[in-house]
């Protein structure tokens, strides 16, 4: 049914989706977007190895010049982490007689996120195929990986990020009469990889792009008090 709103703009939804080709494929599309997403990059100083300052403090006393002070001193920067919860129900699929759905509730959706916690060479699925195929004897596996799936977060056309899972904490709220989950809320701790890869550098890119926007604002400066 329309809501009369036939100009409104489609509200995109986030995704974790595996970058690669493997059994089984990993795709998360979220039922619901995040109410909110916290980010936190931390840095680390310390003095210089050829300082004679035993701390920071110290250090920035011994220095008046600023921009001196900013090529001097030793800066470490981490990469960015991200925290926000995604939220699983089955009440509309239910209401609309959705066969998988009344048999197994958010399992599948569960089970896929659980997966990407999982190395890809623990697979069983994959392993089967690959054995099916004879993919092993041509040097090629869909299981080949011994490490957890590379995941990409993708929040929007500005942000597709590589992540590491650091963490995930499954809260299951409400079951069926099979004790399948009906609801459940999935918390995830993630850590952006920062390097060279193509995703990386297009949503750097992006951010770059959004900052030169902020230039629009520059005449703001004008009610700021800089010192002489």
């Amino acid at each position: 049914m329309s809501d009369g709103l036939p100009n409104k703009p489609k509200t995109l939804r986030g995704a974790f989706v595996e970058f690669g080709l493997s059994l089984p494929p990993l795709v998360v599309v979220f039922q619901f977007n995040p109410l909110q997403l916290t980010r936190s990059r931390s840095l680390s100083y310390t003095t210089p190895n050829e300082s004679s300052a035993r701390t920071l403090r110290e250090f920035h006393n011994q220095v008046s010049s600023l921009p001196d002070l900013q090529k001097e001193q030793r800066v470490t920067v981490q990469e960015e982490t991200m925290n926000f919860d995604i939220r699983l129900d089955a009440t509309d699929k239910l209401n609309e007689r959705h066969r998988i759905t009344e048999q197994f509730g958010v399992a599948p959706q569960l089970a896929t996120l659980e997966l990407m916690l999982h190395p890809k060479g623990e697979s069983l699925l994959g392993g089967l195929v690959d054995d099916l195929l004879g993919l092993n004897q041509k040097g090629f596996s869909f299981t080949k990986k011994p490490n957890p799936p590379m995941i990409l977060f993708i929040w929007g056309r500005k942000r597709v990020l590589p992540v590491n899972m650091n963490s995930m904490n499954i809260t299951e709220t409400e079951f069926s009469s099979d004790l399948n989950p009906i609801r459940a809320t999935v918390a995830v701790n993630l850590t952006v990889i920062e390097g060279q890869s193509i995703p990386y550098l297009y949503s750097k890119a992006m951010t770059e792009a959004m900052s030169a926007l902020n230039l629009a604002n520059i005449k703001e400066v004008a009610d700021v008090v800089i010192p002489g």
